[in-house]
């Protein structure tokens, strides 16, 4: 599949959305979603409404730049439509900064592959509120915001458990189901539940990381892991999820902090951010080494912070009687469950997706420098860099980095 031009390839995509819509009927489309815990579920996607003229027209400042998906291994920085209204619960936002996450990483590689082509990954940043929906009351042009990496109704029966991740209108939908963050522009439906307002005077840099990554290791890590005061817990990857459950488990002060990773320079940083032990399970046995330093017990909490088989199996092979395995990765094949042995072990393996229920105490932490993520940052680039940002992504061992931020 070749490249596309902007102009081209934005009137196939709004001629497609025309048709659907059938002259200004709305339409409603099934798909399967795959969350982070394996579950397979139905969901009904919000009806699609007529475009607007300003959607339709190809006047000047209807597109912009997007970082585009466009199948396995395939992306490419290019022109696309503008995204403008499409619900009064809606707001358009400005990019100010963005990320890339390893989740997009495995959308390249083709691990989730509801992601269709044409998608704008991204689900991560901050910007400038450029417009709002008639039904937003929180928010107005010329807001300054982060925007969460999970969007809320607020309404339905998930929404009002706190479990935002499967909320029946939203959940993990940007840069996934709908276009992201990695662009010069993104619509944010329910903006009245998914953005949140940054005073003056923040540092941009730093709340960045509350879209996703703080949130996520610490719900899905430190929080369903249950780190208590005194435990030995192991971290499984130091990239920068891990190294978010790794600065927030300390909230629980934790005796032993063991971090395992292939990569020497990431386990420096995260003995510099509070590791008391680090593995480098390329280089020696993680679980002789481990069994070593507990005694023989093994951990009370292992949290897997990659996603992928060895991983996982490496913390079904280091978890003590009666610990817990928090998984945090995106596992995009299947992993074998070892009850042969931990049957009778009387251990818990839980799985989330973030629910970002954690983010407005977590802003105060960040805010008060009790944490500091801004130092997960590693390499800067502008928007327009994307291809560049994502290729030092990707070879981050050989690239040293964790955090890579966008400025538009």
């Amino acid at each position: 599949m070749g490249s596309r031009t902007g102009v081209n390839y934005t009137i196939i995509r709004r001629v497609c959305i025309i048709d659907l819509a059938g002259n200004g009927r709305t339409f409603a489309a099934k798909y399967k979603k795959i969350t982070m815990t394996n579950l397979v579920l139905d969901k009904e996607l919000p009806a699609v409404s007529k475009l607007s003229t300003v959607e339709k027209s190809s006047g000047k400042g209807d597109t912009m730049k997007a970082l585009v998906y466009h199948g396995a291994g395939r992306k490419s920085w290019e022109q696309t439509a503008k995204p403008v209204l499409q619900e009064p619960t809606d707001a358009v936002v400005r990019i100010l900064k963005t990320t890339i996450c390893g989740t997009d990483l495995h959308i390249i590689k083709g691990d989730l592959p509801e992601v269709k082509d044409g998608r704008i990954l991204g689900h991560e940043g901050v910007g400038i509120v450029e417009e709002t929906g008639s039904a937003v009351s929180n928010f107005k042009k010329g807001d300054h915001v982060i925007i969460s990496c999970v969007t809320s109704c607020g309404k339905c029966e998930f929404c009002k458990k706190g479990m935002y991740s499967h909320c029946e209108k939203g959940g993990w939908i940007l840069g996934y189901m709908i276009n992201g963050t990695q662009a010069e522009y993104v619509r944010i439906p329910y903006a009245d539940n998914s953005l949140y307002a940054i005073p003056a005077g923040s540092d941009e840099e730093a709340l960045v990381m509350l879209s996703d990554i703080l949130p996520t290791g610490f719900e899905c890590g430190v929080l369903n892991g249950q780190v208590k005061p005194g435990d030995t817990i192991a971290i499984v990857g130091a990239g920068p999820v891990g190294m978010a459950a790794l600065l927030t488990s300390q909230f629980y002060t934790p005796a032993e902090i063991i971090v395992i990773d292939q990569d020497n320079n990431r386990l420096k940083v995260a003995k510099t951010f509070g590791a008391t032990h680090i593995i480098n399970s390329a280089e020696e046995n993680a679980v002789e080494k481990i069994m070593g330093l507990t005694g023989g017990r093994g951990v009370d909490t292992a949290i897997e912070a990659v996603g992928v088989a060895a991983t996982f199996e490496l913390c079904e092979a280091i978890i003590g009687a009666g610990g817990h395995i928090a998984n945090i990765g995106v596992h995009g094949k299947p992993v074998t469950l070892h009850l042969e042995t931990l049957w009778s072990r009387n251990i818990s393996i839980t799985t989330r997706l973030v629910d970002t229920v954690t983010t407005p105490m977590l802003f105060k932490t960040v805010q008060s420098k009790k944490i500091e993520p801004k130092k997960l940052i590693t390499h800067r680039f502008k928007l327009d860099q994307m291809i560049e940002a994502y290729d030092t992504f990707e070879h981050a061992a050989k690239e040293k980095a964790l955090k890579v931020i966008l400025e538009n």
